[in-house]
């Protein structure tokens, strides 16, 4: 998971949209998801999430991207179904109400996260703040303070992953422990992440202003970001989406 929001380059229609046209997209299959109560609609939304993924050239990273969250989503169906009353028994506690509540649930989780972690995967972070500065007129320091937070995803997993096979060389067999056993192991590792990423985020701002943070504008960048036909083309099929999520 250490290179879940790398940047992988390529030329693909993906990558050639503007970097506010990936964002729209992102935004209005999530919308979509959250309109519709079709499940057929919601498994939809998922077979185009990985359309995306495999137009983009990331098929690997889409494949890693869904196992990941079918763990997530199998604990969260259970739950749901265990937890739903309502509806005809169909074994023991579990209603046909429960099970039908539960694979909404579920895949809209799965919905909701795919796009983000797509878009990054097509958009250079640079791209996408100067083009938040540029288009939406976002002002520059909420911008930057996005894009940076999302830069320091894979380097806190990265860190943790050292932390862990420290410990591990230690003698803490995080293998062998299984469940809420593990999770109590992980939990005392999470306070030398906190003080890194404390240094971390104190030698970055120090960087920052350094360079002039202080003195960036909407206009201090030199990239232009013009909107072309196939973003029209895209902004269209948003639009289509958004109306086919509410006539359903």
């Amino acid at each position: 998971m250490r290179d879940l929001f790398q940047y992988v380059p390529g030329t693909s229609l993906l990558h050639r949209l503007n970097p506010v046209t990936k964002l729209l997209l992102t935004v209005v299959i999530c919308v979509a998801a959250f309109i519709t109560d079709r499940l057929i609609f919601l498994l939809g939304l998922l077979a185009l999430d990985l359309l995306i993924g495999f137009i983009a050239g990331v098929p690997k990273k889409t494949v890693n991207i869904l196992k990941g969250l079918l763990r997530i989503a199998l604990f969260l169906f259970i739950l749901q179904a265990l937890l739903t009353r309502k509806g005809t028994p169909v074994f023991w506690i579990v209603t046909d109400t429960g099970l039908l509540t539960a694979g909404k649930v579920v895949l809209r989780l799965m919905v909701v996260c795919m796009p983000l972690a797509l878009v990054l995967a097509v958009t250079k972070i640079n791209d996408l703040a100067n083009a938040l500065v540029q288009v939406l007129h976002v002002p520059y320091p909420y911008a930057f303070t996005i894009t940076t937070a999302i830069r320091f995803i894979p380097q806190f997993l990265s860190e943790m992953d050292d932390i862990m096979e420290a410990q591990t060389a230690r003698g803490v067999e995080f293998d062998a422990a299984k469940g809420f056993r593990k999770l109590g192991m992980i939990l005392p590792l999470c306070a030398p992440l906190l003080i890194s990423s404390v240094r971390r985020s104190e030698q970055t701002a120090v960087a920052a202003e350094v360079r002039g943070f202080h003195l960036r504008t909407a206009v201090s960048g030199y990239k232009q970001y013009p909107f072309q036909w196939i973003d029209l083309g895209a902004v269209l099929f948003c639009c289509a989406l958004i109306a086919a999520a509410i006539l359903l």
